[in-house]
């Protein structure tokens, strides 16, 4: 089926629920990193969408196949798969998931940059320069102004989730412009939780014991991580990024900062100021322009 080059009905459902399973993601994840180590919770989530992915693949009768040239390319995707998760889930041990949600999902500032340097039609407009441009000014806004209570909100959180946010830019890039974008979105995945799974277990080895204080509500959270979020979420997404424009798709996520905010606030109580809200507006704000910025020029 050909790419569509504008978003329709379909769209606009898939991407919404995509964006509130995103904005639920670090809630989770902050839950389960009280009673697993967050460097070993992330390579158990990829070895667990590993065999998930694999067999859901036989099943639907598409084993997993290595295309000739994609090998670099798969590597290379595991990897910025594995900053990223290394990053955030270790920032949701120094910050909020209020403050994260903010600095994690200006991803789509990052593709844009990067899209107009090496991506066709994806040149940065006037209008798609102002989105950047506030966007930009609220992430540096939420990172120098800090609160909440002391070690909640560290500048080494803040840094780690700017970090992930680079990593996920590099997974959208290589989708698009290597040889990866001519192989399944399944089997995208399957590279980036085969190459992650091995390169965060062993580097769990230096942050720490593995267990904290497991409990019930942990193994429930690490079974929603691989099944919704690392199996089936991304496989979606990815499923997304391949059906719509590249740029439409990633900023779409202008809802996702807020609905982090939201359930950072109602599900674990984390403070919520006006510099918050502020921060997140100028964010959603900046999406919204770069988004509106791809539409006009198609």
């Amino acid at each position: 089926m050909a790419r569509k080059d504008r978003l329709d009905a379909i769209g606009v459902v898939a991407l919404t629920a995509s964006s509130l399973l995103l904005g639920l993601n670090q809630v989770v994840v902050k839950v389960v990193n009280g009673g697993l180590q967050p460097v070993f919770f992330a390579g158990l989530r990829s070895v667990g969408a590993l065999l998930l992915i694999w067999a859901w693949m036989y099943w639907r009768g598409r084993p997993v196949r290595i295309r000739p040239g994609t090998v670099g390319a798969g590597i290379a995707i595991g990897l910025c798969f594995a900053v990223e998760f290394l990053c955030l889930f270790l920032a949701l041990d120094h910050t909020t998931v209020v403050r994260s949600s903010i600095i994690f999902y200006s991803m789509p500032v990052w593709f844009a940059i990067l899209g107009h340097f090496f991506l066709p039609g994806e040149r940065i407009s006037p209008r798609k320069a102002l989105g950047l441009a506030i966007a930009f000014a609220g992430v540096a806004w939420a990172i120098a102004h800090r609160g909440g209570a002391a070690g909640e909100t560290s500048l080494l959180g803040d840094l780690l989730s700017l970090g992930a946010a680079f990593g996920w830019t590099g997974i959208a890039f290589l989708s698009r412009a290597t040889s990866l974008r001519e192989i399944r979105p399944e089997m995208q995945l399957f590279w980036m939780v085969a190459v992650s799974g091995p390169v965060l277990l062993v580097a769990s080895l230096f942050f720490g014991p593995f267990i904290r204080d497991l409990q019930p509500i942990h193994l429930w959270g690490l079974g929603f991580q691989i099944v919704v979020i690392a199996s089936f979420g991304f496989i979606f997404w990815l499923w997304l990024l391949a059906e719509y424009p590249a740029s439409t798709v990633a900023s779409f996520s202008f809802l996702t900062p807020l609905l982090g905010i939201g359930f950072g606030w109602l599900l674990l109580g984390e403070p919520v100021g006006p510099q918050i809200l502020a921060s997140g507006a100028l964010v959603a704000l900046g999406i919204v322009l770069i988004n509106s910025a791809g539409r006009a020029r198609g």
